[in-house]
């Protein structure tokens, strides 16, 4: 079951309440008999594996097309690269 944070409007009060989905909010302040509202925060979810990440789709589908169809074009992009990793290294050395 979903852990929610509830804040009281009038006496500041904060508090978690193990609630189902099913359940209706809290609307009164078990301190003060205020209004509560709800406290929203960060998610801690990890998504882990291949598939989560946008390279990771990319890189499995990007490398299917790019060799039947786009290969000229892929062609070009690894020779502008290794000429710019060429003249770094000679200036290097």
């Amino acid at each position: 079951m979903p852990t929610y944070a509830y804040a009281c409007t009038q006496c500041d009060h904060r508090f978690d309440a193990v609630q189902s989905f099913a359940d209706a909010a809290l609307t009164t302040c078990p301190v003060c008999g205020g209004a509560l509202r709800k406290q929203y925060g960060s998610v801690g979810v990890t998504f882990n594996g291949s598939g989560f990440y946008r390279t990771d789709s990319r890189a499995g589908s990007g490398s299917t097309p790019s060799g039947a169809a786009g290969g000229a074009a892929t062609a070009s992009s690894p020779s502008s690269k290794s000429e710019a990793k060429a003249s770094p290294a000679p200036s290097g050395s």
